[in-house]
């Protein structure tokens, strides 16, 4: 009779544990001093026209996502072309850590978070002509 009542308590437990883990995870928030912080994140669309919006404003700390519509690869760097070395903080591919490093096929995007307060040019690597401006406060 004992193993039978622990055959059951184990299976019971295998089953919560398995639920458990099948079950889809909720979204994390970060929580400081008892207080919810939620970081925003902002949306620069590229399309065959260029970035929209090409002047955004955003306080510091917040993520800015390129989002690629065009029909072509896009390329998001730190201007000036071809250095890459506008925004301040170094190990990109090229000069700043504000460069894709590579092209952004249609459909995909791209984000980079902004720690550093400022007028922040960007440009387009694969067609310099494509330009914008984060200001970070």
């Amino acid at each position: 009779m004992k193993k039978i009542v622990i055959l059951i308590i184990i299976i019971v437990g295998a089953y919560f544990v398995i639920k458990s883990a099948t079950r889809p995870s909720m979204p994390v928030l970060q929580v400081s001093e008892n207080k919810t912080s939620v970081t925003k994140e902002s949306v620069i669309t590229y399309t065959d026209a260029g970035y929209s919006p090409s002047a955004l404003e955003i306080k510091m700390g917040e993520t800015v996502t390129f989002k690629n519509e065009s029909q072509q690869s896009m390329w998001p760097a730190s201007a000036m072309h071809p250095s890459h070395l506008e925004y301040p903080t170094t190990g990109g591919c090229l000069g700043s850590t504000f460069d894709t490093c590579k092209g952004v096929q249609p459909g995909e995007s791209w984000s980079f978070k902004f720690d550093i307060a400022g007028n922040w040019k960007y440009h387009d690597h694969l067609i310099p002509k494509n330009f914008g401006a984060v200001t970070v406060k």
